[in-house]
């Protein structure tokens, strides 16, 4: 918009100038009032073109270094986001192999072990599984960012179903309602082209989120409606709520806000979410009332 803006004010003087040089040539400037071999409209005429042609070799100037930054920036970007993938790829190779290995001793020593001793190393093995569950996820995450989609036309309308299904299968669900509202008639869902497996581990996500914030007796709505050639996927909560300084953040991988931490979690569903919409072309966003609840509405290209 500023670049747009500023040819138009690099173009105006010669428009001026275009101007004042055709009411000089038709008789309405007053050029017996100059002592000059030219009209006042001749001179304005080149006064505005000289203006203007300075002007153009700026924006040129300016839009030349300023695409110039921009491959730089993307390429950097590039970069950083190929050595965060390499990193994590690198993480979960090197723990995976000490997990297991880990999750074997604890198994043996438990089985040997008094009641006291029995329940410390059960403890041990809940967080060594704990672990391999993050180092999974952060693999998980950086897979999505890079490997190939098999795109195909997708019905979110039978997606979402079956993902409510098996949420109503999770520990706790029966203690909270759970409702679901697609549209059937007259129009239905259009398809999405993308990668079935991955929109179904994004609604998965959002749908057990919504679920383990939510307290027994509360409300897990999920909606679905085409909007401006994209299908909006709402899952709403009557959970706790997000304070408005950490909603930011909770697209950031690990972040675990303080009074969620009492519920057990990764703090990597929302970042898993958001590298899926992505993928797909899409966009996230997150509304939220402390107290009240949270929204959280996937876009998805038609």
């Amino acid at each position: 918009m500023a670049r747009t803006v500023g040819w138009v004010v690099a173009v105006l003087p010669l428009v001026a100038g275009a101007v004042l040089a055709w009411l000089g040539q038709t008789g309405r400037l007053p050029g017996e009032r100059y002592d000059v071999g030219a009209l006042p409209g001749d001179w304005a005429l080149a006064a505005g073109g000289a203006v203007t042609a300075v002007a153009v070799l700026v924006l040129l100037v300016a839009t030349v270094r300023d695409r110039r930054w921009g491959r730089r920036l993307r390429d950097r970007t590039a970069e950083a986001a190929q050595d965060r993938r390499l990193l994590l790829s690198r993480l979960d190779h090197e723990l995976k192999n000490p997990l297991t290995a880990m999750r074997a001793a604890t198994a043996n020593v438990a089985a040997g072990s008094d009641p006291a001793q029995a329940a410390a190393v059960r403890t041990i093995e809940e967080q060594v599984l704990r672990l391999s569950r993050l180092t999974t996820d952060l693999r998980k995450i950086a897979d999505i960012e890079s490997a190939r989609l098999d795109r195909r036309p997708v019905d979110l309308a039978d997606l979402i179903e079956e993902m409510v299904d098996v949420a109503r299968d999770l520990p706790g669900a029966a203690e909270r309602e759970l409702a679901l509202d697609l549209p059937r008639a007259s129009w239905p869902l259009p398809p999405v082209p993308g990668d079935a497996d991955l929109l179904s581990l994004a609604v998965a996500n959002l749908l057990d989120n919504a679920l383990k914030y939510t307290p027994p007796g509360g409300r897990v709505e999920v909606r679905a409606r085409e909007a401006a050639g994209s299908v909006v996927v709402e899952v709403a909560d009557t959970g706790q709520g997000i304070a408005p300084d950490e909603l930011p953040q909770v697209w950031e991988e690990m972040y675990r806000s303080p009074s969620a931490r009492a519920v057990p979690g990764s703090g990597l569903g929302l970042p898993l979410v958001r590298a899926v919409v992505e993928r797909h072309g899409g966009h996230v966003t997150a509304d939220s009332r402390v107290g009240e609840g949270t929204v959280v509405r996937l876009s998805l290209p038609v």
